[in-house]
């Protein structure tokens, strides 16, 4: 009997060996974009006077945010078990998956961006905060999701034949490249969103053209032609309609909390960063579940089997460094740029046993998510990283100030 935990971790160990180019691709990803998701951070750090001038808008962030991983990851997601399963080519073909990918892309952008403007606003009322108009929610989340939108499916294209064409571990590398990307472009371009609502005329006419597009935009991808597309069309609808609820109210938990979190702006810069890089952890273990998974290469058991742990045991080993490599980029900014932080010690170990606590959510969720779409015959690339991503929204919200509360950091509302 004691051989046996000695095999357990000699085992480990080669696992490691065997997934050295997996570790060193997923350690950059996850770095670079911890890295580049603090460009929501700083932006959001330094438009606190609209923050307060456009209540509500802070509700609708998070929700896009998420939005972009749960449409762009899971494409991503989908490309990486084409590629894994030989079905992954370079073509222009509508009847090709690329093709297919791009049209889902493209669709549900537009209607869930209307969605989205819907919940904030109705969350707004439901919990007695201050809100701007609809036709300004609708306005901001259109254009400036469709702005983001474009920047991110040309990258996830790009990234998904260069990590073909390579030998790239794509399910290693999309989520998070993909979360950092959208962090680090959808911020700005939401708010440079908000100076079009500035002119009744042009936000008015842009309202009602995004709400004409979103509605089309439904009719246009249920009743498509394309086989591919309509099947992951019908089965994200749900995941579209149902996961942004928690992005919604991981942004009304902030929202409720904005006067404290602007008086310590270095709090708040931490916070994009912080829920994305748990919901890239999250896409990574289980975009790599899900291919295991449609390979034949785990089954899906409630008892997790010995791959899925080694998995796993990746995902915490990720976590370690990138956290405790976000709390300390944290710090430093806050320090140089003069923003108000509760210290150094919640600064970065806050941030550490915050991002543990998020990990410790990130894996069973992704685990049992791809294990259930799979027994119900659905395809796990379209529900894994998106609920996971929301899933993580919200509880790394949660768990993000409970972390704080522990070093002594309260942010009641």
């Amino acid at each position: 009997m004691a051989l046996a935990p000695r095999r357990r971790v000699r085992r480990f160990w080669a696992y490691l060996r065997s997934e050295r180019r997996t570790l060193r691709q997923g350690f950059v990803a996850l770095l670079l974009g911890a890295l580049t998701s603090f460009v929501a951070g700083i932006t959001l750090a330094n438009i606190t006077d609209t923050l307060r001038e456009l209540p509500g808008l802070l509700i609708l962030i998070p929700a896009i945010l998420g939005m972009r991983g749960t449409v762009f990851g899971a494409i991503g997601a989908r490309l990486g078990t084409s590629t894994h399963a030989g079905l992954f080519e370079v073509s222009r073909e509508r009847s090709g998956i690329l093709y297919q990918n791009i049209f889902v892309g493209i669709t549900s952008t537009l209607y869930s961006s209307l969605y989205l403007a819907a919940l904030a606003k109705l969350s707004a009322i439901a919990f007695g905060l201050r809100s701007i108009s609809f036709f300004k929610l609708v306005t901001i989340s259109v254009v400036g999701g469709v702005a983001d939108s474009t920047i991110l499916l040309v990258l996830t294209v790009v990234l998904s034949i260069v990590s073909f064409r390579r030998g790239y571990d794509l399910d290693a590398v999309s989520t998070p490249v993909i979360t950092a990307a959208a962090d680090m472009t959808t911020v700005p371009l939401i708010y440079a969103a908000t100076f079009l609502t500035r002119i009744g005329w042009l936000n008015t006419t842009l309202a009602v053209l995004s709400i004409v597009l979103g509605l089309y935009s439904i009719a246009r991808g249920a009743l498509t032609d394309l086989p591919i597309a309509r099947r992951v069309f019908v089965e994200m609808a749900a995941v579209i309609v149902l996961t942004p609820i928690l992005d919604i109210l991981a942004g009304t938990v902030v929202e409720a909390r904005l006067e404290r979190f602007t008086a310590l702006p270095g709090l708040l810069l931490l916070v994009p960063p912080f829920v994305a890089t748990a919901g890239s952890l999250g896409g990574i273990l289980s975009s790599r579940l899900s291919s295991k998974l449609q390979l034949g290469l785990i089954t899906p058991r409630g008892i997790p089997e010995g791959l899925a742990y080694l998995d796993a045991s990746l995902t915490v080993s990720f976590g370690v460094v990138v956290f405790t490599f976000m709390g300390a980029l944290g710090l430093g900014y806050s320090a140089l740029a003069s923003k108000a932080y509760p210290g150094a010690l919640a600064m970065v170990f806050g941030t550490l046993l915050a991002g543990l606590m998020a990990t410790a959510i990130a894996i069973p969720v992704a685990y049992y998510v791809a294990v259930v779409t799979t027994r119900f015959g659905l395809d796990p690339d379209n529900h894994s990283v998106p609920i996971i991503t929301s899933v993580m929204d919200l509880s790394g919200t949660i768990v993000f100030l409970a972390a704080l509360a522990i070093f002594g950091v309260t942010l009641h509302v």
